[in-house]
């Protein structure tokens, strides 16, 4: 850990700040302005759909400015964004609130790179440790996220407007944080050497199942994230406990990540990934068992830790299917596939938490961990065929 990963730490702490507080509040909001309930989720579903979008434009910028310009463009787009949420909250427009969120998905595709990022500022024995330091910035996030919704919710005459308002003021702290931060240069193009085109990097069974595990992971994990406020709310819980239950889903989701590294490197990254597979599977059986506070607790605890598994270990997994000349081609890649799998959550956790209810909505995301167990068991019995053969 040098003075430049710490830093980066607490910009991705103050980027998850932002974005829990997104999910603390994005989902009551649009229940509260939608003309019907089945959209209630959709500014959360803008928000990844714009990040999805933002991929390829965040890969050409960051090949273009380098990391640094890159990233700080994306706060400034956080900043603005955060400003016109708050105004859609005042004015009770939903659609403006949904292409605020939108718009700021540009900024979540350009901090979620903050993990790559992490890569380039260690020697590479330390890529598997710096990933999950960074990471667990998110601690910040699960501690100020949810505790920012309830003592800024309001602060304006609206509800959660000023809610919007506190994150514009978190854009600009991680703005000047990132200011301090030296970045290498990116790998220049080299016109002899030009990397090979995503086709064939995408057919890579190692690119297949990091994207794999970083996507299902991450759908999963939002599809029951994303429904859990409303959930409460339906079932008679003050928004109070569904904050505390956010706080110690993302405690859960970066408190691992302080020793995920070190389990990565001493027990390989597969076994990791399926440990996270199981934990999925442990919260669906606690979810599916009642619908009290600490049951909604214990099951998206066991949930972050689960997607926490699942995410460090595929991006380290990525890390072996490019080049130097290709990280930002497959970078974008994977992050794209996460933001499409989790548009698709999104919307469908609000459509069936809003029409066919929780229970239903936990034996649903079953289907994506079966999916995600097969990927990984096919690319360990690849392995150990070619570890035979050798």
């Amino acid at each position: 850990m040098n003075r430049n990963v710490w830093l980066l730490t607490l910009c991705s702490g103050l980027f998850m700040t932002n974005n829990v507080t997104f999910i603390a509040i994005n989902g009551l909001v649009g229940l509260a302005l939608a003309p019907t309930m089945w959209m209630a989720t959709l500014p959360v579903t803008a928000y990844v759909v714009g990040s999805a979008g933002a991929t390829a434009l965040v890969a050409r910028t960051q090949r273009a400015w380098g990391r640094k310009r890159s990233f700080q463009v994306g706060l400034v787009v956080a900043v603005l964004t955060a400003a016109l949420c708050a105004t859609a909250a005042a004015a009770s427009n939903f659609w403006l609130l949904v292409g605020a969120t939108a718009l700021a998905g540009y900024y979540n595709a350009n901090a979620a790179l903050y993990r790559f990022a992490a890569v380039e500022l260690v020697p590479p024995s330390l890529k598997e440790k710096a990933i999950s330091w960074v990471l667990a910035g998110g601690i910040l996030g699960a501690i100020i996220g949810p505790n920012l919704a309830t003592r800024t919710k309001d602060w304006l005459a609206v509800p959660f407007a000023g809610a919007y308002a506190a994150l514009a003021g978190v854009a600009l702290l991680s703005l000047l944080v990132l200011s301090f931060i030296d970045f290498p240069p990116l790998p220049k193009a080299d016109p002899t050497r030009p990397g090979r085109p995503l086709r064939e990097i995408s057919r890579q069974p190692v690119f297949i199942v990091a994207v794999a595990a970083a996507a299902l992971g991450f759908g999963v994990m939002n599809l029951l994230m994303s429904a859990t406020p409303i959930a409460m709310a339906q079932c008679k819980h003050p928004f109070e406990s569904a904050a505390l239950v956010i706080e110690w889903h993302v405690l859960g989701m970066f408190v691992p990540s302080f020793f995920t590294g070190h389990l990565i490197k001493r027990f390989g990254v597969l076994p990791i990934m399926a440990a996270g597979v199981v934990l999925n599977l442990a919260c669906i059986a606690v979810a599916l068992s009642g619908v009290d506070l600490m049951q909604f607790l214990t099951a998206l605890l066991l949930l972050g830790v689960g997607w926490n598994f699942l995410y460090i270990g595929g991006t380290t997994l990525l890390t072996e299917a490019y080049r130097p000349e290709e990280k930002t081609t497959a970078q974008a890649a994977m992050d794209f596939w996460v933001y499409t799998t989790t548009a698709v959550t999104s919307f469908a956790s609000g459509a069936l938490i809003t029409t066919q209810g929780w229970e239903l909505l936990n034996w649903g995301s079953l289907l994506p961990v079966a999916l995600l167990t097969v990927a990984i068991a096919w690319l360990a019995l690849r392995r150990r065929r070619a570890a035979v053969a050798a």
